[in-house]
């Protein structure tokens, strides 16, 4: 579980940094919210696949 505890600082930053990215960017430009949320969204989908990962690797090891 340390093992784990450890993993999930790297999706950690990342979501973080997807979110400031996506909250500077509709703040320059409010038009392009639609274009930029979907991408949020996945980059996010795609971070949080890494902590999945990690505590299914954590359950087998």
């Amino acid at each position: 579980m340390l093992g784990y505890g450890l993993a999930t600082v790297g999706p950690g930053l990342a979501i973080g940094l997807i979110f400031a990215a996506y909250i500077n960017g509709v703040a320059r430009q409010p038009e392009a919210q639609g274009r930029l949320q979907p991408i949020a969204i996945l980059g996010f989908a795609l971070a949080e696949a890494l902590a999945i990962i990690g505590i299914a690797l954590a359950f087998v090891i």
